[in-house]
């Protein structure tokens, strides 16, 4: 275990706002978890990739770092991938396309740790987590045991789940079982696989996601972001058709619930904020749903962007954008 103080923020976070983590405690397994002696219910957090600390947080933050894959074969063709959650998620979608085991290679180049990607559901290119969820090893802090969430319980939803609204602040994910199969089974519908044949093998797909990805999204590394900042929207398919009438350009995807899934970025892309910036806070020239920090950003300047974004849309389109970015104040609690 380690225990860190007074840190800096911007190494906690992808998109390196200036403040400061008073507490940062780095726990290696359970042993760690069953003993730390905590005063307050910890803030849990990743890799930082979805989180932007707006002000000093004075709540200690606490990461789990295992990193360890246990690999158990079902059958001859299907592998269940039992992988602590402090694992790099895209490393894991990495090594699972070299061993040519399918279900995730559309998930590739999605930053975090794999302990973040139940509580989002993270999803792309056609995809889910939950597509391929086994269960989930839930530490909780008042019990000080791990209890397992089969696919089921875990409550899954479009960029939901049960540890993002019941279970939020009651524990933290230390592992996750994902059921992956030799069995070829590609997932070409979105933009940009939709070009690919049905015969491609999981590193085409693998491969073909990366260069779209790269084609869009800036690299944190380079640019600080936190990826798309507000999810896709899901209207009734009344609302959408109606809209389609005003808007005929607008791009929907139907759900399996017969709503619609809207694209986010087209909606910001058609109120001109593509390359729109102030102040070191802006949207990405490349693709508006990613806001970015050019260095200096400011939490209050974020913030500003943020309304503005979402009473443009609604003003044009009666559609709140609701943020997919936990974006925390001095308590760690949502802001927006």
């Amino acid at each position: 275990m380690h225990i860190l103080h007074d840190q800096p923020a911007e190494l906690y976070s992808t998109f390196r706002l200036k403040t400061r983590l008073a507490t940062v405690i780095e726990v290696i397994n359970l042993a760690d978890l069953q003993q730390l002696d905590i005063s307050s219910v910890p803030l849990v957090l990743g890799e930082g990739s979805n989180t932007i600390f707006l002000e000093q947080q004075n709540r200690p933050i606490i990461r789990f770092i295992g990193t360890t894959i246990t690999e158990k074969w079902l059958d001859k063709d299907h592998c269940l991938l039992h992988v602590e959650a402090g694992h790099n998620w895209h490393q894991l979608v990495a090594a699972t396309v070299a061993k040519q085991l399918w279900g995730i290679e559309n998930l590739a180049l999605i930053p975090g740790s794999v302990g973040a990607a139940p509580v989002q559901n993270i999803g792309a290119y056609g995809v889910e987590l939950a597509d391929v969820c086994a269960y989930v090893d839930f530490f909780n802090w008042k019990t000080n045991s791990v209890k397992r969430f089969n696919t089921q319980a875990c409550k899954f939803g479009y960029r939901d789940s049960v540890f993002k609204n019941e279970l939020a602040g009651k524990g933290i994910i230390v592992a996750v079982g994902l059921t992956l199969s030799k069995i070829a089974k590609p997932v070409l519908s979105y933009q940009g696989l939709d070009t690919l044949a049905a015969t491609s093998s999981i590193t085409d797909i693998y491969n073909q996601v990366i260069v779209t990805r790269n084609s869009k999204l800036p690299d944190y590394r380079k640019l600080a972001n936190c990826g798309s900042f507000f999810k896709n929207p899901v209207i009734s398919n009344d609302t959408f058709q109606q809209l389609k009438i005003k808007y005929p350009a607008i791009p929907g995807f139907k759900q399996s619930d017969g709503k619609v899934k809207v694209a986010a970025a087209w909606l910001i892309d058609q109120q001109g904020f593509k390359g729109f910036s102030r102040n070191d806070i802006g949207c990405y020239e490349r693709q508006p749903l990613v806001i970015v920090n050019y260095g200096n950003g400011r939490a209050e300047d974020l913030l500003s962007l943020i309304g503005s974004i979402q009473n443009k849309v609604n003003l044009a389109y009666q559609i709140y954008l609701e943020p997919e970015v936990r974006l925390l104040d001095s308590h760690g609690q949502q802001y927006v």
